[in-house]
């Protein structure tokens, strides 16, 4: 193993580090905005509940997000020097764009929405946290237009060796840029829906039987229907921007997509790989080009033509890796969006039925457990999107411009680099045993009510306000 080698491990393990909690800040500070506003508009107590209790959940990953994101700007001067020169001239822009519009913009509202309850008046404090979510999202924007410049280099030329930007619009609006946003961004308000899903799952589980169930199951039920909802839509989204970026690979990056699929050849009306030896005939061709009869091009024919177009040297990503991050992504997303389209008819509202409500009726027993137990699911499937889309474009940095092995630093050797990637091991170890210590222990304590809140009640059954009917009102379970 060489330098590069070793830090393109510890590039990768960074990022799928940092990776983590990006998508569950962007996707919960919506959620918890929402719970707010919905506070703000009803004034009922249980969604000012929520807002705190999450917005607790989301601070936590949100402090851990932006540490580990610093991480990766030194990395560029540590280990890609070379990478940075090329790019630095086109990459200034977007970055610098995300830092002193969308970070400060996130992380000032942010600073004012947790120190003004109480202090700011209800409106404005409301619009600090939309302004701080708007902020994550613009600021996810900006990074992933940079990263889509690297698939689908536009608007630039190169001068004496490095890429000069000539058009910004370009760059904003490149095509793979507006595929990968909606995508990535919808499959981190999975991650979210998720994560709800499993925090209010645990709770419905865990107070089942205590005094606190009637109380707080419509409170739960409130979370988990949001939840749903969310993950509902988000999957849509994923779904149609996916069949969008798969279309754009077939023009652009199509030894990704045969890397995907597996297919070594040249093929009209070439098929869908469920799994190795189960296929749908000419399924990739309509997916990729809407053409069930269209020509896909294969790993082997496009190593070939790159050697001609490039000279020689080895262009054919790691094709296992692939392969199954692939199907990894799509069978758990598919997973996690449908066990929320499941959860809505679960959840949905009977006639008949009063508010006080057992955990069973809120919820199956064995639905709440499926979402803790579904809890890693979107995670897993972001994750191995970003390994195919990242190690789907090896062996280039930037496509058709820049090797991966061009792209790193000369002067740092492979003791240098053992060094740094041992270190982030066991600092991202320390940081990981502390996020997951200070999110178990806050879900596990439970909401809190606010001094003086008085909870909600909910509305009695007949059988409470008139004992007599207690004979004609039947047990209503799941």
């Amino acid at each position: 193993m060489d330098a590069l080698d070793l830090a393109r491990w510890q590039f990768g393990v960074t990022t799928v580090y940092h990776f983590l909690f990006v998508p569950l800040t962007i996707g919960l500070g919506v959620f918890v905005a929402a719970m707010q506003t919905a506070w703000h508009r009803t004034g009922k107590d249980h969604y000012l509940t929520l807002t705190r209790f999450f917005g607790k959940l989301f601070l936590i990953n949100f402090a851990m997000g932006v540490v580990t994101g610093l991480v990766q700007e030194f990395q560029f001067g540590m280990n890609w020097s070379e990478y940075s020169t090329f790019v630095g001239d086109v990459f200034g822009a977007p970055l610098a764009m995300e830092a002193l519009l969308a970070f400060f913009l996130e992380s000032t509202f942010l600073g004012l929405w947790i120190f003004g309850w109480d202090r700011l008046p209800k409106r404005v404090h409301l619009a600090c946290l939309w302004a701080a979510v708007i902020g994550s999202n613009v600021s996810a924007y900006f990074i992933l237009a940079a990263n889509a410049w690297m698939k689908h280099p536009v608007g630039y030329e190169v001068v004496d060796g490095r890429a000069r930007m000539t058009d910004l619009w370009a760059v904003l609006t490149n095509s793979t840029a507006l595929a990968q946003v909606p995508h990535v961004v919808g499959a981190a308000f999975v991650v979210a829906g998720g994560f709800v899903l499993a925090v209010a799952g645990y709770r419905l589980l865990r107070e089942r039987g205590s005094d606190e169930q009637a109380r707080r199951s419509p409170m739960w039920r409130t979370a988990l229907r949001g939840a749903l909802v969310m993950t509902a839509i988000a999957g849509v989204v994923v779904t149609a921007s996916g069949d969008l970026s798969a279309r754009l690979l077939h023009e652009q990056q199509p030894m990704k997509l045969a890397a995907a699929e597996g297919l070594r050849h040249d093929t009209a009306g070439a098929a869908f790989s469920i799994v190795p030896g189960v296929e749908v005939p000419g399924m990739l061709s309509l997916l990729t080009t809407h053409d069930p009869n269209a020509v896909v091009q294969g790993t082997d024919d496009i190593q070939a033509r790159y050697e001609q177009r490039f000279g020689p040297a080895d262009y054919t990503p790691n094709l296992p890796v692939i392969y199954w991050s692939f199907r990894v992504m799509i069978g758990f997303g598919m997973a996690t969006v449908g066990l929320s389209v499941l959860g809505l008819w679960l959840t949905r509202r009977r006639r008949g039925r009063g508010r006080r409500r057992t955990t069973a009726q809120v919820v199956p027993v064995w639905f709440a457990r499926a979402c803790v137990l579904a809890l890693p699911l979107p995670t897993l499937a972001v994750t191995a999107g970003w390994l195919l889309s990242e190690i789907g474009r090896q062996p280039w940095t930037v496509q058709g411009e820049l090797l991966t092995a061009a792209s790193v630093s000369p002067g740092v050797g492979l003791t240098e680099v053992a060094i740094s990637l041992a270190v982030f091991t066991v600092l991202y170890g320390l940081l990981a045993v502390a996020e997951g210590a200070l999110l178990v222990r806050h879900i596990k304590a439970g909401p809190e009510d606010r001094p003086g809140q008085r909870p909600e009640r909910p509305t009695p059954t007949p059988a409470e306000t008139d004992p007599g009917k207690a004979r004609l009102t039947p047990t209503l379970m799941y």
